[in-house]
């Protein structure tokens, strides 16, 4: 007798040797002109998947053969419900208020966050798609406390009152309604099956956010300081890391997979805990900057967050002003928060790639704008921020004695600069 055919492994990954194996005959994207979506429908194209990437701006990147790109807004009912006709699987991953300026418009970071989270369940429900995979993110347990190896089971959502953006708090309303949808009835019959990815900060060749942004400010001379000791550790996920992740949890909400994935979320990560300023070495390096070494105090850090925050709502009226820091971004940066992946390996089969940060460094560096001199900027700047401290020492009294206390620890820095001679 010949050899009974092997059954396949529950556990084997997703990919193949010819690409990514096909877990979707007609997926959307939401949010697919970003780095994270767009990246995401090639993949799923590449597969076979015939792909509908949907957002309000248009991608930056060439579509691809295999996918339909449809410009609309994500809160609007009857455009998402045309673009998903006939689909068996939407991927959420449409958001506002991550980074700069965005994180200060906390009206339109509620409407597009939750209001636009709340169409699309209802037209999933509506246009019987099965499957709905959400992007959310560490923020909705993670807000400037102190967090080691976290995992799903023993981690609360953080408190909404607490949180210190706007973003934080939809992301966490937006997964907790993603996961309370799953097991809702379909109007043709069947089930909605949901789960939600949390990823730390994202990296990739192609990224719009975090790496321009951390060029723009290390040009600007704004790592001069490094906030907390170098035992601060984070994870990174790259693009691709995440975009496995999405697509393996697609395959985790079939009756194959026994929809093991269906009400849970997952944190989805590189698998490597590192330092925000040693990791950035790479950058550094290209740039020609020096790499802090100074630690910097983290409640000065805070404070002039609490201050970029208080001159974008005094100017946004007038000017829109990109805040330099904010005190989600502090948070972030001055300690420690690193979260395990074992729940994703057991149910999903997750099995990250180790990718270079130098190597996203050097594809940026190539194709970005020509660099600008930023030394009036620096100097305006400079001058808004003593200014605020002035008022705010005025206003308040620890920061009074705040700075009375710098003044006595650093006065013998300045006290030493040599006065030019008349």
């Amino acid at each position: 007798m010949g050899k009974q055919p092997q059954k396949p492994d529950p556990k084997q990954a997703v990919s193949t040797p010819q690409g990514p194996k096909k877990v979707s005959v007609k997926a959307v994207v939401t949010g697919g002109a970003g780095h994270v979506g767009f990246a995401l429908g090639r993949a799923l194209a590449k597969s076979g998947t015939s792909v509908i990437l949907y957002d309000i701006r248009k991608p930056l990147w060439a579509v691809p053969p295999g996918v339909v790109f449809v410009q609309a807004d994500v809160r609007h009912y009857n455009d998402l419900s045309v673009a998903c006709e006939g689909v068996d699987c939407v991927f959420h991953a449409a958001a506002f208020g991550m980074t700069g300026s965005e994180q200060m418009k906390n009206k339109e970071i509620r409407s597009v966050n939750v209001e636009g989270t709340r169409i699309v369940i209802e037209v999933c429900k509506q246009q019987n798609v099965p499957r709905l995979i959400y992007t959310s993110s560490i923020n909705v347990v993670f807000a400037g406390q102190t967090i080691e190896d976290g995992d799903e089971e023993s981690l609360p959502y953080y408190p909404l009152d607490k949180q210190v953006n706007e973003y934080s708090r939809t992301k966490t309303i937006a997964e907790q309604m993603v996961l309370a949808a799953n097991g809702s009835p379909l109007r043709g019959g069947g089930t909605l099956h949901t789960c939600a990815l949390r990823p730390p900060g994202i990296y990739g060749p192609d990224e719009q956010r975090h790496l321009p942004r951390l060029t723009l400010n290390a040009e600007r001379g704004l790592f001069t300081f490094r906030l907390g000791p170098t035992s601060i550790r984070m994870n990174w996920v790259h693009v691709k890391n995440l975009v496995q992740g999405h697509i393996l949890a697609a395959d985790a909400l079939t009756p194959e997979k026994s929809y093991i994935a269906g009400g849970q979320a997952y944190f989805i990560n590189d698998n490597e805990k590192v330092n925000l300023f040693e990791w950035l070495t790479p950058l550094f390096e290209k740039l020609g900057v020096r790499k802090p070494r100074i630690c910097g105090p983290i409640f000065g850090a805070y404070l002039t967050a609490v201050l970029m925050e208080m001159l974008y709502k005094i100017m946004s009226p007038f000017v829109e002003i990109t805040p330099l820091l904010t005190r989600h971004e502090v948070n972030f940066f001055a300690v420690t928060h690193t979260f395990k992946i074992e729940k994703a390996r057991k149910h999903l089969g997750y099995a990250p790639k180790k990718y270079s940060f130098a190597d996203c460094v050097d594809a940026f560096l190539k194709n970005r704008p020509r660099r600008r001199s930023f030394f009036l900027l620096k100097c305006f700047l400079a001058f808004l921020f003593l200014i605020g401290l002035i008022v705010l020492a005025f206003e308040y009294q620890e920061v009074y004695l705040y700075l009375q206390e710098m003044w006595h620890k650093y006065h013998y820095l300045i006290e030493q600069i040599p006065l030019p001679l008349r």
